[in-house]
C-alpha cells in the first residue's frame, strides 16, 4: 500500500480536466493530517466551478486542514485573482498540497509561483485517467504533460494512476487500467508513484491477480468531490 506520509512536505498536484485531483488532493491533505501538526490544501483552480478543494473547507478544517484559495473560487468567475495568502504556503512548516486546474489552461496560476517552488524541495505529481477524453491513450497522456510543464516552467517527479468513471468504477476499470498507467510513466521517463483505488473496491480486488493487494503501492481513496447533479440525484 502506498503510505501519504512518503511524499515531500510541499506536493503539487497536476492534471487532465477530469482527472480527479482535486479527490486525490483532498484525500492526501486528510491522510497527512492524521500525522503532521499542520497541513495546508492550495485551491489554485482559477477555471473549473465545479470541482474545487476550497468547496469542501469546512470538512477539511473539521479534519486539521487550512485551505487557501483564490478569491473568486467557488463561482464561476475566470479572473485570475490569486490570495496573497498563497504566498504564506512557501514560509510555513506546514505540509503543503497545491491542487492546480486542469491542463496547460489551470497550470498557467501555478507558473506565477514556479521560481518559489522550484526554490523549495518539492513534487509535482501528474494525475492521468484513462478514461478521460484526450488522455485515452499513453502518448496522448505523455504529450499533454509537456503542455503543463511548458505553462507552469516546472517539471513533474511523478506520476499517479487515478483512472476512474465515478460512480460506474468498477474494480475492472481500475485493473484495465494499469498497463495504460505503466505505459504512460515509461514514455514520460517518471516513477509511476500509486493507483487510487476506491474504498470500497479494496475488498472485491484483494483475492484478485494485480489487483489492489498485489498493485505496487495501491492507494485506498474515498470519494468526497461530486457534482451538484449528482447530490441531487
Amino acid at each position: 500500500m502506498f503510505n501519504p506520509n512518503s511524499i515531500g512536505r510541499f506536493t503539487v498536484i497536476t492534471g487532465h480536466y477530469g482527472s480527479g485531483k482535486t479527490n486525490l488532493a483532498i484525500n492526501l491533505a486528510l491522510d497527512l493530517a492524521k500525522a503532521e501538526d499542520e497541513v495546508l490544501l492550495v485551491d489554485l483552480d482559477i477555471v473549473n466551478p465545479y470541482f474545487r478543494s476550497s468547496d469542501y473547507t469546512e470538512m477539511l478544517r473539521e479534519h486539521g486542514v487550512r485551505v487557501i484559495s483564490p478569491t473568486f473560487a467557488g463561482t464561476t468567475l475566470d479572473t485570475p485573482s490569486l490570495s496573497a495568502a498563497v504566498h504564506g504556503a512557501f514560509d510555513t512548516r506546514a505540509a503543503v498540497i497545491f491542487d492546480v486546474g486542469g491542463d496547460d489552461v489551470g497550470a498557467t496560476a501555478l507558473g506565477r509561483y514556479a521560481k518559489e517552488v522550484a526554490a523549495i524541495d518539492h513534487e509535482m505529481l501528474y494525475v492521468i485517467n484513462r478514461y478521460r477524453n484526450l488522455t485515452g491513450g499513453p502518448g496522448e497522456a505523455a504529450a499533454l504533460l509537456g503542455e503543463i510543464e511548458a505553462a507552469c516552467h516546472l517539471k513533474a517527479t511523478g506520476v499517479v494512476n487515478n483512472s476512474h468513471l465515478k460512480a460506474e468504477t468498477t474494480a475492472a476499470t481500475v485493473l484495465d487500467s494499469l498497463p495504460f498507467a505503466r505505459e504512460t510513466a515509461s514514455l514520460l521517463g517518471l516513477p509511476l508513484l500509486f493507483t487510487a483505488v476506491p474504498h470500497g473496491l479494496l475488498e472485491e480486488l484483494s483475492g484478485t491477480p494485480d489487483a489492489a493487494g498485489i498493485v505496487e503501492n495501491a492507494y485506498p481513496v474515498q470519494i468526497h468531490v461530486r457534482t451538484p447533479w449528482e447530490d441531487a440525484s
